[in-house]
């Protein structure tokens, strides 16, 4: 299934090392991820996220807060009965694991632009090749996947309706307009209204909307770190002033988590 990211050529995976027809060779680095991610195809020196929001992240979904959600995505993710499938801007590999242990039996993928994320998500699950690549050229088959997984990612509809099997679909998981509105309320002067459906506008003609699901849940932060990690993991936290997020992180923060769960199909 997986293709050479220069050539597009399918790509033979050896013990430590992948090669193609054409003579790439790409290492698997000691912690078990192949990087995929050729020099040419990046927009910075370590593109993705850094290791601090990464940590940040890692251990604030470690707490459990988010448990629901990922548990949620799984069990719908698990539905759909995959063979194979892709999370696409996995991260530190919290959700993804998830998705493994709902559905047992199966070859998952997951990729992520973050070097850092990847070494961290290579500690959930060693049954999941992981993958240091760009979702602009997911170095996966045409029409290899059952399931293509995107969670609180951005996301190239176009790549994925390349991946995505005949027979397969796409699940998405993504923020509602009232998801951490507490948090946002004190960061910001001025709240900026959020359209739950604004990515619908962006899935290509060829897909279908099958259903969409929502959670919704109340969260209560008594302790300092996690509010700090809260701060750290999202793009609220490096928007807003000092001062604000000096004021978020001194005290309790309770907070509506809101999101949406949408999955496509092929029409």
């Amino acid at each position: 299934m997986l293709i050479c990211p220069l050539c597009n050529e399918a790509l033979v995976v050896a013990d430590k090392v992948v090669n193609c027809s054409n003579n790439h060779s790409f290492d698997r680095a000691k912690q078990g991820y192949l990087n995929l991610l050729p020099v040419q195809h990046k927009n910075s020196r370590a593109p993705g996220d850094n290791l601090e929001m990464v940590i940040a992240r890692r251990d604030f979904l470690a707490a459990g807060h988010y448990a629901p959600l990922a548990l949620r995505f799984a069990e719908l993710a698990s539905q759909q009965h995959p063979n194979n499938w892709l999370d696409v801007g996995c991260g530190e590999g919290f959700y993804t694991h998830q998705l493994a242990m709902a559905s047992p039996n199966t070859v998952g993928y997951a990729l992520d632009i973050s070097r850092d994320a990847i070494k961290q998500a290579c500690k959930f699950n060693k049954n999941i090749q992981w993958l240091v690549a760009s979702m602009a050229r997911i170095p996966l088959a045409n029409q290899s996947c059952n399931l293509i997984a995107t969670i609180f990612s951005p996301f190239n509809w176009q790549e994925a309706l390349r991946v995505v099997s005949q027979q397969g679909g796409i699940l998405r998981l993504g923020p509602t307009n009232q998801h951490l509105i507490e948090l946002r309320e004190k960061l910001y002067d001025e709240v900026r209204p959020y359209q739950d459906d604004k990515h619908l506008q962006q899935v290509p003609n060829e897909l279908q909307l099958v259903f969409t699901d929502y959670l919704t849940f109340s969260l209560t932060l008594n302790n300092e770190q996690d509010r700090k990690n809260l701060l750290a993991m999202t793009p609220h936290g490096w928007r807003a002033s000092a001062e604000k997020r000096k004021q978020v992180i001194e005290h309790p923060l309770k907070v509506t988590v809101a999101v949406r769960y949408d999955y496509f199909k092929l029409i």
